[in-house]
C-alpha cells in the first residue's frame, strides 16, 4: 500500500523520539523522501507530515495563484516557511521539534492519524475530541446525502 492508513499512539523516550509507526515508515520509503516532512496544520492543533506526495499536492496548489501574488506568498509562508524536515534514524525515530510538541499540544504521547497521502501528528485525546466531531459530521452528511437519494426528483431508481 502506498497510503497512510490508520491510527497509532507512541510514547516518546527520555531522549524525546518517538517510533514512526512501521506501516507508515513502509510508505515513506516507497515514497522515497529523505527524512520527515513537518509543518503546523492550518486548521488544527496537530502536525501535517509526509514525503514527496505531501509535497507534490503542496506545490500544485501553490502552482494555482499568480507568481508575486499575496495569495502564492501567504500560502509559501505559511507551508515552507514553517515547515522542518526531521531526520529519521535508523531506528525508525525522530525527535519532535518544540514547535511540533507546542502547536499540537504534545506532551509525553504522540497520536499518529494516516489521511492517505500524508498524516498527521496529534495529541491523543485532542485527536479523540476531533474524531468524534469529524465521524458526527460524516454521520449527518451520510443521512444528508441518503435522504437527497432518495428524495422525488432527486435522481433517486424507481
Amino acid at each position: 500500500m502506498d497510503r497512510f492508513v490508520g491510527q497509532v499512539t507512541a510514547r516518546l523516550d527520555a531522549k524525546g523520539r518517538v517510533s514512526i509507526p512501521a506501516p507508515f515508515r513502509a510508505v515513506l520509503a516507497r515514497d522515497g523522501f529523505e527524512g520527515l516532512y513537518c509543518y503546523p496544520s492550518l486548521d488544527r492543533p496537530a502536525v501535517d507530515a509526509g514525503g514527496n506526495a505531501l509535497l507534490g499536492e503542496i506545490e500544485q496548489l501553490i502552482e494555482r495563484f499568480p507568481p508575486y501574488s499575496e495569495a502564492r506568498e501567504e500560502f509559501l509562508v505559511a507551508l515552507y516557511g514553517t515547515s522542518e524536515t526531521l531526520r529519521v534514524d535508523g531506528e525508525g525515530r525522530v525527535v519532535l521539534t518544540e514547535m511540533i510538541k507546542v502547536h499540537a499540544g504534545i506532551g509525553d504521547t504522540v497520536g499518529f492519524v494516516g489521511l492517505g497521502h500524508k498524516f498527521q501528528i496529534w495529541e491523543p485525546e485532542a485527536f479523540r475530541a476531533h474524531l468524534a466531531k469529524a465521524t458526527a459530521t460524516v454521520r449527518e452528511t451520510t443521512r444528508r446525502l441518503g435522504s437527497e437519494r432518495g428524495a422525488p426528483g432527486a435522481g433517486a431508481r424507481e
